[in-house]
């Protein structure tokens, strides 16, 4: 399971023309689902993202997590992360995995979310062309891959 989380002032998605998610200070989550993945990178990547200091304390360090401001998440499902270039110039995505098993895993991860953060956690629309929009707070934008936890 791979995020590619940024630090936000403010995220938006669109679809069709109509907003259909909107958040405050906090993290925008584009979230890729492989074929392996499974609960444990659920549980693993919630507990990294919710303690992960990246949020400015009173003397402008890097000190705070999203719990501690009491910050916002938007999760958008992007398989595309998943995308390999080796070979050629077209991108593979033969690794990320197919809607039966992505769903269930991406409706988890954000139900999971919302529980450690005691809130709501709003979406884009899973397999949805949508317009992400961001104004990045940094600009702070981290790689993070369940598969490599150490």
């Amino acid at each position: 399971m791979r995020v590619l989380l940024q630090r936000v002032s403010d995220a938006s998605v669109t679809i069709g023309g109509v907003e259909k998610s909107r958040i405050g200070a906090g993290l925008l989550l584009l979230l890729g689902i492989e074929q392996e993945d499974g609960g444990e990178d659920i549980e693993w990547l919630v507990r990294k993202l919710i303690t992960l200091r990246i949020f400015e304390d009173d003397d402008g360090k890097m000190n705070r997590s999203i719990v501690d401001i009491g910050g916002e998440a938007l999760v958008v499902s992007q398989f595309t992360l998943h995308a390999r270039v080796k070979k050629g110039t077209r991108p593979s995505f033969e690794r990320a995995a197919r809607p039966e098993i992505a769903i269930p895993l991406y409706e988890k991860f954000v139900s999971t979310l919302a529980t450690e953060l005691g809130k709501p956690v709003p979406t884009g629309e899973f397999g949805a062309m949508m317009e992400v929009a961001l104004t990045n707070d940094g600009p702070v934008t981290i790689w993070i891959d369940s598969r490599n936890r150490e």
